[in-house]
């Protein structure tokens, strides 16, 4: 099952998002641009090794980029390496997909902390399993993972359009597309499919953003979101452009009240003819003092008053009421 696209707006540019994706295709395309032995060392430098991380060896000096007893940061820069194409391609598009509406949830700042935090998670939990390993992790799964948990949180009804068995293309909840991959990645680990790939640190990034997502996300961001098409935060400018006509998508529901107050008091401004459209058609008002709101019911003639010397002034328009003084 492959996700295509959401069809979950956001209310901010998610530029963390879009830095992280930067960063994460200019360093592959470094390291493919290498000869099969330098990108084996660039691995060993800057992949997450268990051992090293845990504190149980050290890379000899001459071929450490960290200073000594600082090896445990390899933990950032392996969130930023992968092994192939398909590899990157994989996360990359899930990231795409899923991490814009999360940053937007958060905010940039925090989605950033949140994004590295996971990650570390991610890393100590494969870590665990073998503490002398020497094996070296790398990719961006495992923060990726948690990213996934607190959309899964967030929002679960919104409908993800997937690509399924290769032929089949629909939309489906995203409670069921992200349930679907955290349980593919516990039973791939259950069964030892493919020990190449670091299952725990999928699992365990997943299970971090879950505990996350209620302590980065804004206090009025609702957890199990109840499937409205807009976040329920995020910066609005009020009258502008909905982004997908006539729908009103990119409106985020603490706004829509306000929004049909004003199309409502426009729509009888209208229909009464007042404020800027005015009167329609030929009988619109073309004196030079502008436009004004014509009387309702039969016109009722102006008792006279006492004369008091003041001659009669007549209107000089061509369409003037000989009677109107």
């Amino acid at each position: 099952m492959l996700p295509i696209k959401d069809n979950n707006p956001t209310t901010i540019t998610p530029w963390v998002t879009y830095a992280i994706i930067a960063l994460n295709v200019v360093v592959f395309l470094f390291t493919v641009s290498l000869d099969p032995r330098s990108a084996q060392l660039v691995n060993l430098q800057y992949g997450a090794i268990p051992a090293i991380v845990f504190g149980h060896a050290d890379l000899p000096p001459e071929f450490s980029p960290f200073p000594p007893g600082f090896g445990f940061l390899s933990i950032f820069s392996a969130m930023f390496m992968h092994g192939g194409w398909m590899h990157l391609g994989g996360n990359m598009l899930y990231l795409w997909i899923f991490g814009n509406n999360v940053e937007d949830a958060m905010g940039h700042i925090r989605f950033l902390m949140f994004y590295l935090i996971c990650g570390i998670a991610a890393a100590l939990g494969h870590g665990l399993l073998d503490t002398q390993s020497h094996i070296p992790m790398i990719g961006a799964s495992g923060a990726l993972a948690g990213v996934l948990g607190a959309y899964f949180l967030l929002y679960p009804k919104a409908r993800v359009l997937v690509w399924f068995f290769w032929v089949f293309i629909f939309y489906v909840p995203a409670v069921f597309v992200l349930g679907f991959w955290f349980v593919t990645q516990i039973i791939n680990f259950g069964s030892g499919a493919d020990g190449g790939i670091a299952w725990v640190a999928h699992i365990a990034g997943f299970v971090a953003g879950l505990a996350l997502i209620p302590l980065f996300k804004h206090r009025n961001i609702p957890l199990w979101h109840d499937g409205s098409p807009a976040p329920a935060f995020g910066i609005y400018r009020p009258g502008r452009k909905a982004r997908d006509a006539g729908t009103g998508a990119n409106i985020p529901p603490w706004a829509a009240a306000y929004e049909a107050e004003r199309a409502a008091k426009h729509a009888s401004m209208r229909d009464d003819q007042r404020g800027p459209w005015g009167k329609e058609g030929d009988n619109r008002d073309t004196s030079p003092w502008g436009r004004y709101r014509p009387a309702t019911g039969p016109k009722q003639k102006q008792p006279t008053k006492p004369s008091v010397g003041v001659p009669k002034v007549v209107r000089l328009h061509k369409d003037a009421n000989p009677d109107d003084n």
